[in-house]
């Protein structure tokens, strides 16, 4: 979809500062939309047309009636002498409304090309519903920045109602009338604020009218209901909040400084409400406040389970590392005691293993949510490598590329298959032979590089050590560790992985200190492929 940033940028000539304005009227007129009760679009003339079009920048409809615009008509091109009224407020900068007969059109695509041209394609034969009311209220207000007038924003209502209008329908459209007023003044919406949240109170969650002096002079029922909630129960309409025990903090400063204020006010633990205060200004006095507000106990309530089961969670995986690394302190305790080469090397394995599983409970004991940021695992994981790396042995460890985030059932198998490997590199890559005369120790790198597509993560693990044995097959293999990895990939990570000779590609030329000129050198690689979630498996 197309924003209106670009469709800025590509039809009108509105500058950096002018365009921001706009798009804040954008993301703050839901409530002009709902006090209006109508439709309301922004129009800025079309670069280089001459003033003869107008491009649509955005469209908002009501949430307290019926829409009457029922096409979208962001990014459609309108030819001034289909909407006058439009066109003459936008060359005028004068507020204009009338009772107009508009054009039965559903505009076509104008982003299809840059000209424009003939874009609107006449629905009025076929019996379709059209896109806008042969007739509607109308009212165009001038949108100006500094001073400037930079668009125009367009009220479309339904016309036809008899009925005599109610005093909350009243105080709407007058609170309507003061807002538009501001906008053609350029003093609405205010410079730098805040745009509206998801839980941001809208018209319909309730609405108060303060004067000058921060007194009640209406409340909505809405409005009544959640200061009932919060412990205000008597008669609301010319008292002061602070008169009537509420918190009048955000009223009051935004009366002071003529800037609107968001508060969330917490006035007893089982009733949280939310306060957006607009101060209405005429001729650059505020003259009252427009204060939205919103109960907002149960959305917080939830928040606060959501924040205390995530607390346990990270604590459950706190306590799992610390057991692992009790079970791992004890493992190598037992390998210290055995006399067997075989036995300590045995359990010396298994205490490396359980490591890098705590390595992950680590992780996820200091993230919220289930995504791991697997790069940090990957760091400490190199870390245990090069911890390992026997004396008299230079081995340097390089990372390229980076793992992203991955679901923590994923993280728990993968760390164990990269120690595995790192560690398979170091012992059998650069350190068997330490001692012996025919076979000195080697020295050299370890390349591990990632690739996170956000569907598949690719490792590989690359060395420029002895490599593999001839005839070496990883499925036919009977090393443990091998066969580990093996296992884990292809079952629990549904991934693939193939061993095969070959050396570092960005390896040095010079062969590194210590290495024998004549020992042959084709290194290792060992690449991975997994799905990235295990809901990509289907």
């Amino acid at each position: 979809m197309t924003t209106p940033a670009e469709i800025a940028a590509r039809h009108t000539a509105l500058d950096v500062e002018s365009f921001t304005h706009v798009q804040r009227l954008l993301g703050t007129w839901g409530i002009l939309a709902d006090l209006s009760f109508s439709d309301l679009l922004v129009l800025a003339e079309v670069r280089g047309s001459g003033g003869s079009h107008m491009v649509v920048l955005g469209q908002v409809r009501p949430s307290t009636a019926a829409t009457v615009l029922r096409a979208d008509l962001v990014g459609q091109m309108i030819a001034v002498e289909d909407w006058p009224l439009a066109g003459e407020s936008l060359a005028s900068g004068e507020l204009l409304s009338a009772i107009a007969s508009l054009p039965v059109h559903v505009p076509g695509s104008a982003l299809a090309t840059e000209g424009g041209g003939d874009l609107v394609a006449d629905l009025s034969e076929t019996g379709e519903i059209p896109a806008v009311p042969p007739e509607a209220s109308i009212e165009c207000v001038p949108v100006r920045s500094g001073g400037d007038l930079v668009a125009v924003m367009v009220r479309v209502g339904a016309i036809g109602q008899t009925r005599r209008p109610g005093r909350l329908e009243r105080v709407y459209r007058d609170l309507y009338q003061r807002l538009a007023s501001m906008v053609a003044s350029g003093t609405f919406p205010f410079p730098g604020e805040e745009l509206a949240t998801e839980d941001a109170p809208r018209v319909g969650d309730g609405l108060m009218v303060v004067d000058s002096e921060g007194r009640l002079t209406f409340a909505s029922p809405n409005a009544v209901n959640a200061l009932h909630r919060s412990g205000v129960n008597t008669a609301l309409e010319g008292h002061r909040l602070a008169e009537l025990g509420a918190e009048s903090s955000a009223v009051d400063h935004a009366l002071a400084t003529g800037r609107p204020v968001i508060e969330e006010v917490e006035r007893r633990s089982d009733a949280i409400m939310l306060l957006h205060c607009t101060p209405l200004i005429e001729d650059s006095s505020v003259t009252g406040a427009m204060v939205l507000v919103r109960d907002v106990t149960d959305l917080r309530r939830l928040d606060r389970l959501l924040l205390s089961k995530d607390a346990a969670i990270r604590e459950v995986h706190h306590r799992v590392k610390n057991n692992l690394q009790t079970i791992s302190a004890l493992l190598r305790l037992q390998a210290r005691r055995l006399d067997s080469v075989e036995g300590r090397l045995a359990l010396r394995e298994a205490e490396r293993r359980v490591r890098s599983i705590a390595v992950v409970h680590e992780i996820l004991s200091r993230e919220p949510g289930d995504q791991v940021p697997f790069q940090q695992i990957v760091e400490l994981l190199l870390r245990m490598a090069e911890d390992s790396v026997p004396p008299g042995v230079e081995v340097v460890f390089r990372m390229v590329g980076d793992a992203g985030e991955v679901s923590a059932d994923i993280a728990t198998p993968l760390s164990v298959v990269l120690a595995e490997l790192l560690q398979n590199a170091v012992e059998h890559a650069f350190a068997i032979g330490i001692g012996t005369e025919n076979e000195p120790p080697l020295a050299g790198s370890v390349e591990l590089s990632m690739h996170n597509d956000g569907v598949r993560l690719s490792v590989s693990i690359c060395d420029d050590g002895r490599g593999l044995p001839e005839g070496f097959d990883i499925d036919q293999t009977d090393s443990l560790g091998l066969s580990i990895v093996r296992d884990l990939v292809t079952s629990q990570l549904y991934g693939t992985i193939t061993m095969r000779s070959g050396r570092i590609p960005a390896a040095p030329p010079e062969e590194p200190r210590g290495v024998s000129a004549d020992l042959e050198r084709s290194g290792t690689c060992v690449e991975i492929d997994i799905p990235v979630s295990m809901e990509d498996l289907g």
